[in-house]
């Protein structure tokens, strides 16, 4: 005989004024690792508007052509990466000495630090394969602190349900009376998925000072006055007058809320670091050639 669990419930948490929408932004289809699709969603533009976030993909395939070849080994040094695995089993290993398996439902989060050569490839040759990866930058004194990584199964990320049957996952931060899997001290990411059912709300409060922005990846959601498509970002306006924000559901839908503290740095970028300068930039590559960054 089979069991079921009900998740906790929620702490609630009260919104008096709700952020609106500033901008809607589709995302761009491309490919990466040894020609895996995907669509990125936070693109480089925008990374000082939504700082301390650097890059956001979402992937999802039917078709093993499309995500087969996975990500061989590849540098990084400067941010973290934050891989989250809706279906689907990719293995990860490093430089660092860290393997584990992402599967359905679990996150992989990786502290790139100084530097570390990593692949992310397929354990399976046919089914979906869908997930989101989430870039995080690092102060200017944590870039060059050691690799740190962690696998994180899906009955490990702490859940709740609210009055209103909205199931939220705390991958970081907190939420609701739930802390979090992961807490960063200097960036606060607070990373919830939430699953709303027809006709639910909702609320969550964000700090003024926070950056934030909801992805819509089934259904439709209503923030304020406006309508929030699937595979659509919106990011939320920086409104001094609002303590949070508010979602609704008219359908079932689920979504990203993902939100943190600025770190107002500069950002100096190319292609997998991610540093304060150029001249920081041009180290991390002549460190890759010569085998120096992990």
């Amino acid at each position: 005989m089979t069991r079921t669990i009900t998740p906790p419930a929620c702490q609630p948490e009260v919104v008096s004024r709700s952020r609106s929408v500033e901008q809607l932004v589709a995302g761009k289809a491309t490919s990466d690792g040894a020609g895996v699709k995907l669509t990125r969603v936070l693109t480089q533009p925008l990374q000082h508007r939504l700082d301390p976030f650097l890059m956001l993909d979402a992937f999802g395939s039917d078709e093993a052509k499309d995500y087969i070849g996975g990500f061989p080994d590849h540098p990084h040094r400067g941010f973290e990466t934050v891989t989250y695995m809706l279906a689907g089993r990719m293995r990860h290993r490093d430089s660092a000495g860290h393997e584990g398996l992402l599967q359905n439902g679990g996150v992989q989060w990786m502290t790139a630090g100084r530097g570390v050569i990593h692949s992310e490839l397929p354990e399976q040759e046919e089914g979906r394969m869908e997930g989101f990866q989430l870039w995080l930058n690092l102060s200017a004194k944590d870039k060059m602190q050691a690799p740190w990584y962690r696998d994180i199964q899906s009955a490990d990320i702490p859940e709740c349900t609210t009055a209103e049957g909205v199931t939220l996952r705390v991958i970081a931060g907190a939420s609701h009376g739930i802390a979090g899997a992961i807490q960063r001290e200097i960036t606060q990411p607070l990373y919830l998925d939430l699953h709303l059912p027809a006709g639910a709300s909702f609320a969550q409060t964000l700090p003024p000072e926070c950056n934030a922005f909801v992805y819509v990846y089934r259904g439709e959601l209503q923030i304020a006055d406006s309508l929030v498509p699937q595979q659509r970002m919106a990011i939320l306006k920086n409104d001094a007058g609002s303590d949070g924000v508010v979602l609704h559901a008219a359908a079932p839908a689920h979504a990203l809320l993902i939100a943190g503290q600025p770190l107002h740095e500069p950002i100096a970028q190319y292609g997998p670091f991610v540093m304060n300068t150029q001249a920081e930039i041009f180290q991390a590559i002549n460190d890759f050639n010569e085998g120096r960054l992990a």
